[in-house]
This record gives C-alpha cells, sequence and structure tokens, in this order.
C-alpha cells in the first residue's frame, strides 16, 4: 500500500473555507428531502419549482423559466418535455413560430394543491436540519439573490 501524503496547505485551506463545497452539499441533502416528499406524486423538486413559475407568470418561456431558477435552459427544456407528456404544462408556439410559451395544465394545477401538503412537510424537515437561523438566513441571501436579478 502507498503511503498517505500529508494534505497540502492549499488542500486544507479549501477544505476548511470553502463555500462552493458546502453550499453544494446543503442543495443534495434539502433537495433529497424535497424529492423524497414528492416522489409518490411522481414530482421532483426541480419540477415542483417550475410548476411554480409557470402557474405564477404563463405564459412564460423555457429561457425565461431558466434564468429565474439559475437552471441550465437544457435542464429545463428535459423537465418541460417530461411535464408536458404527464399533462401538467402545454406548450404554445410563440409569435415568431419558433420560441415556446409553457402554460399550466388542469391537471398541472390540481398536482401543485396536491403537492402543498408533501411541500410542508419538506419544509418542516429541511428546517430541522438547517435549524431555524440557518433556514432564516438561507430565506435571506435567496430573496438578495432574487432582488439582484434572479
Amino acid at each position: 500500500m502507498t503511503p498517505r501524503r500529508p494534505p497540502q496547505p492549499a488542500a486544507d485551506q479549501i477544505a476548511a473555507e470553502c463555500i462552493a463545497v458546502r453550499v453544494r452539499l446543503l442543495n443534495r441533502t434539502i433537495t433529497a428531502i424535497y424529492d423524497d416528499a414528492l416522489r409518490p406524486l411522481g414530482l421532483t423538486a426541480g419540477q415542483l419549482n417550475i410548476l411554480v413559475v409557470v402557474a405564477r407568470r404563463a405564459p412564460v418561456s423555457p429561457g425565461d423559466i431558466a434564468r429565474c431558477l439559475h437552471m441550465d435552459k437544457s435542464t429545463v427544456s428535459r423537465n418541460i418535455d417530461r411535464m408536458r407528456e404527464h399533462g401538467w404544462v402545454a406548450v404554445q408556439t410563440g409569435t415568431t413560430g419558433r420560441d415556446q410559451l409553457i402554460e399550466l395544465r388542469a391537471k398541472g394545477r390540481r398536482l401543485l394543491d396536491r403537492s402543498l401538503p408533501r411541500w410542508e412537510d419538506a419544509q418542516a424537515r429541511a428546517r430541522a436540519v438547517l435549524g431555524q437561523r440557518g433556514a432564516e438566513s438561507i430565506q435571506r441571501i435567496g430573496d438578495a439573490v432574487w432582488s439582484q436579478g434572479g
């Protein structure tokens, strides 16, 4: 077996201070809580976020959804395709004939309503993981990011 080398100073500093690794860990942990809660409805946390944007802003383009949620456009398109197949959203051709506009269908509205108790449960579980102060801090930071154009 090769002897283990001691970590380099750069690795020590990054491991001790990296915001990105901590945010990504939080993202995976919290997303799993919501995904687990929503799974019985055949819905993911990302799809729920998209449904909420569509419900609040329809008709809305996939690009606008991607910008609002800071998601990759291809990820939004993939999810919109799945959501359309489930009958949750309708995709209309825009005025130029090339652009698409997304609207919520009745089935999608019902799904949003049915998801609320599961979302509330996930919220409570996420707050338990983060603690009240942590959850409030994330809410405040997220609101600040959105107010800057997010």
